[in-house]
């Protein structure tokens, strides 16, 4: 959710960084390494405010990690390898740590908001301390060994990773691929099946929507990605898909953070079903524009 909007949180702290810019012409193992190298220099940017409690530092970090995953997805199967399926596993670790500190902070900026302030104090149901706790966790794990291994790992695996010298299925074909060509086909592809996992919006219950919103966050982060490391003008040629996206992503976990604070409460909390019908006019609205005919521009 967004500030002024929903209960998203804002605070100061969200990393400077500059993206590294990948040449016109970049092949997709040069284009993914400049990707992978700026999500990762995002989520160290992030650190330092993460542990100093700042709730969009925090963010950031997930978001960092986030769009990792999203542009290793995209280069599969030429980022699939051994080394890969163990960092995996880790890295899931520390993205379920975050993701409870920002549920979290998340929920507290909502019973705050001034509509739900009376809501929240009536049914009493939330315990500081729990918050606390969770965020304590998220310092440990950001302070540990673990992490520092982890952090170590993935940038010697972007680097040096077995998935540069694989020989075995499409990997070298796939490696040496010009980036225009790949992102155009594969960007499709996305597209499509977000359309077809669409169907029925109105009607899923919260499981699906939760992984519909799953796959278009990975379709918007991979866009924003090839915005911010391919050549100047990439962004603009690439913004009318990244939009509907990016509004799709928000109506939907503005959906998602509304049910998770009604969930345990005994009562509905204020314009709960007006709120609800309005996100989802909101999805649906963005999904219809993700659904017209589009062709990405050359770049």
């Amino acid at each position: 959710m967004q500030t002024g909007r929903s209960g998203r949180v804002t605070r100061p702290g969200r990393p400077a960084r500059t993206p590294e810019r990948a040449v016109a012409g970049s092949d997709c193992a040069a284009a993914f390494q400049a990707m992978a190298r700026d999500c990762l220099a995002q989520m160290q940017a992030a650190c330092s405010g993460t542990i100093a409690g700042h709730a969009e530092a925090l963010h950031q970090m997930r978001v960092a990690i986030s769009r990792l995953r999203a542009t290793i997805a995209f280069f599969a199967p030429m980022t699939s390898d051994a080394a890969w399926r163990k960092l995996k596993k880790e890295l899931a670790w520390l993205y379920a740590i975050l993701g409870d500190a920002r549920d979290a902070d998340v929920m507290s900026a909502l019973r705050r908001r001034k509509r739900y302030r009376e809501w929240a104090a009536q049914i009493g149901t939330h315990d500081d301390s729990e918050d606390r706790e969770i965020h304590r966790r998220v310092v440990a794990a950001i302070r540990s060994k673990r992490f520092r291994r982890l952090l170590d790992a993935l940038l010697g695996w972007v680097e040096l990773g077995p998935w540069l010298t694989r020989r075995d299925n499409d990997g070298p074909r796939m490696r040496a691929e010009p980036l225009r060509a790949y992102s155009q086909c594969k960007l499709e592809r996305w597209r499509m099946r977000l359309i077809r996992k669409g169907h029925g919006l109105a009607t899923m219950d919260g499981k699906l929507r939760h992984r519909l919103r799953i796959k278009v966050k990975r379709y918007r982060y991979v866009l924003e990605a090839l915005g911010e490391t391919c050549p100047p003008g990439t962004r603009s040629k690439l913004r009318h898909l990244h939009k509907p996206a990016k509004r799709l992503q928000r109506s939907l976990g503005d959906l998602r953070d509304l049910q998770r604070l009604r969930a345990g409460a005994s009562k509905r909390p204020p314009g709960y079903r007006k709120q609800k019908k309005e996100l989802l006019a909101a999805a649906r609205a963005a999904l219809h524009d993700i659904e017209r005919p589009r062709s990405l521009p050359p770049f």
